[in-house]
């Protein structure tokens, strides 16, 4: 990612110190994960409670209170009605398991996927990713049929409106299913806010749309919330609850084990329940990770970080909106709350220049900010920050980001 690497040797907060000494104010939470920050007493409090057990594993041959604790609390907030958790080690695993609990119960293997999605790095994982610079293979155990993404700056919904891209993408899904599937497809997998593919989205109202024309096949959704769960986009707690709809199959991963390794699926009881054979794993929910996550969502929920995500958010995007208005090499800021991305161009046109995105990152990392890249030509940089950021702090990483913006537009 950078030309020189970054080691770690300490953290605290939202600031991460390297091997040199040198401090930086982390704007990408170790790709959206360390979502409530480094080093909170909370949780590292929680999981020596488990760790002074002796106890670090089991497997689910044994109960483990803590995992039966967690899954009862995600169930509780997913917004699935007679919900069911299974818990995993990724977010790739946690796509596996919703494609199998999909293709099961609907005795297919046709899934739909979007466009410049990104699902995971496993075999089915890739199968169902829309973005050529992370699919590593053209075999895949899926026939997949893609619809359009929500990217409105090129493309063929170039400068559409909210309504105008919503009705034209509705259009859409009814000629794929018409004309490239046999009729019984399995699921529609797609993000709320598509993650590596560089914060694209669709309008609010999109998935509310393109669900009641599944529904009437008796398609599923299965919503990845792998990077926009848990508060992150500041309005809602999950991505898809922007869409006045609630997905079949939800996965989760990433912020809610803070760095510990936990994932997992979400997924209405007829559904979770489909499987004949015996389902197991042998690390997912262990009684370490489980005890990071009860405390990553107690500490989320008690402490109101989704508000203030939308608060400090709103510092960050309204910097960086201004800054659009007069720079010629930002063609596009997107995302809500602190999920934040900006795309980079040739001086006023829609051309990608990833090599400015490059310039800017490196450029950030010299002044003490950690930023992300990402998109599909890999000319964005995305920035998702722990939720538990302040207001002077994205005020400072503001400046730094504005900073290194308007040096590489004088360059």
């Amino acid at each position: 990612m950078y030309a020189e690497p970054i080691e770690f040797v300490s953290a605290s907060g939202r600031r991460v110190v390297d091997a040199t000494g040198k401090s930086y104010l982390d704007f990408f939470g170790g790709v959206l994960t360390t979502m409530v920050g480094y080093d909170i007493p909370e949780i590292r409090e929680a999981v020596d409670r488990q760790l002074s057990t002796g106890i670090t594993h089991s497997s689910t041959l044994y109960l483990i209170r803590n995992q039966v604790i967690l899954a009862e609390k995600i169930a509780a907030v997913s917004g699935i009605p007679d919900a069911k958790v299974f818990l995993g080690n990724s977010g790739s695993e946690a796509t596996e398991t919703a494609l199998l609990l999909a293709t099961q119960y609907r005795r297919s293997n046709q899934i739909l996927a979007m466009r410049n999605s990104y699902h995971g790095r496993t075999f089915g994982a890739v199968g169902v990713t829309g973005n050529k610079g992370w699919s590593a293979s053209a075999l895949t155990p899926f026939n997949v049929s893609y619809l359009h993404s929500g990217d409105r700056l090129r493309g063929l919904f170039a400068g559409m409106s909210d309504a105008e891209y919503i009705e034209r993408s509705v259009a859409d899904l009814r000629e794929v299913l018409a004309t490239t599937t046999s009729g019984d497809v399995a699921c529609l997998i797609a993000e709320p806010i598509q993650g590596v593919g560089g914060f694209v989205m669709p309008p609010d109202g999109y998935f509310k749309a393109i669900q009641e024309v599944l529904a009437e096949h008796g398609i599923l959704w299965v919503c990845d919330e792998v990077q926009t769960g848990w508060g992150r986009t500041g309005s809602h707690l999950w991505g898809y609850q922007a869409h006045d709809a609630v997905p079949d199959i939800l996965t989760f991963a990433k912020g809610i084990g803070n760095g510990f390794a936990l994932g997992g699926v979400v997924a209405r009881a007829e559904v979770m329940d489909c499987l004949s054979a015996i389902s197991f794993n042998t690390f997912g929910g262990n009684p370490l990770a489980a005890a990071a996550g009860i405390a990553v969502l107690d500490y989320l929920r008690d402490n109101d970080l989704q508000h203030n995500a939308a608060r400090t958010g709103a510092i960050i995007h309204a910097g960086l909106t201004e800054q659009a208005r007069r720079s010629p090499i930002v063609a596009e800021v997107r995302g809500k709350g602190l999920m934040i991305a900006i795309e980079f161009v040739a001086a006023d046109t829609t051309r990608p220049d990833p090599a400015a995105a490059l310039r800017v990152l490196e450029a950030c990392r010299r002044d003490g900010l950690l930023v992300g890249k990402g998109g599909l030509y890999g000319n964005v940089i995305r920035m998702g920050p722990p939720l538990t950021l302040t207001e002077s702090e994205a005020a400072e990483g503001l400046a730094i980001l504005t900073n290194a913006i308007d040096e590489e537009a004088a360059s």
